[in-house]
């Protein structure tokens, strides 16, 4: 019985994905990305980013700021 109570106090998520807790960047001239690969694209007061979505397919969520706005990007 105390399993019991000791597992409800285990969030199975937080093990099973883990966030971006802080996404590096390059421009798009030095990315190494295919033209074919898929992304989940935002673009706030100019800033650009763009997430790959075979990398979000692990994480799930990437946190970030992007022009000046903080975002949670995920799918």
């Amino acid at each position: 019985m105390w399993v019991c109570a000791v597992l409800s106090h285990v969030n199975v998520y937080e093990r099973m994905f883990h966030p971006m807790g802080s996404p590096s960047f390059e421009t798009a001239q030095a990315t190494r990305l295919d033209g074919k690969e898929m992304v989940i694209a935002v673009d706030i007061g100019g800033a650009a980013r763009a997430y790959p979505i075979r990398i979000l397919s692990y994480h799930h969520i990437a946190n970030d700021t992007v022009g000046g706005v903080p975002i949670a990007a995920t799918y």
